[in-house]
């Protein structure tokens, strides 16, 4: 059994900050990408940032300059910091990782998501 479990949404003024994390827990073998991804209301989740176990990261155009996504291995967590919020960035937000459990089956997992919102 694996687990996905953010924290650190909320509630934020335009050009705000905050910092997501995610942490796996459960039978890991391994972790391959880890990324977030959110859902704004009506719209398809979109990828927002994604970090390779070698820390390479790639980001969406919109966010690119203002977010910041890390990880730490040692704790199975994925960090996203987010600068000079705007409206537009709210939505739910998804941690995803790509985990391999200790009988070898690998599969990607998802986070319940938390709310980020950003009032103007």
């Amino acid at each position: 059994q694996v687990q996905l479990v953010e924290s650190g949404g909320g509630l934020v003024q335009a050009g705000g900050s905050l910092r997501l994390s995610c942490a796996a827990s459960g039978n890991i073998a391994s972790i391959n990408a880890m990324g977030w991804y959110r859902q704004a209301p009506g719209k398809q989740r979109e990828l927002v940032a994604i970090i390779t176990p070698g820390s390479d990261t790639n980001y969406a155009d919109s966010v690119k300059g203002r977010f910041t996504i890390s990880r730490d291995n040692a704790k199975n967590t994925v960090y996203l910091a987010m600068n000079s919020l705007k409206p537009e960035d709210t939505a739910v937000y998804y941690c995803n990782a790509q985990i391999t459990i200790r009988t070898g089956y690998a599969m990607d997992y998802w986070g319940k998501g938390t709310l980020v919102t950003v009032s103007s």
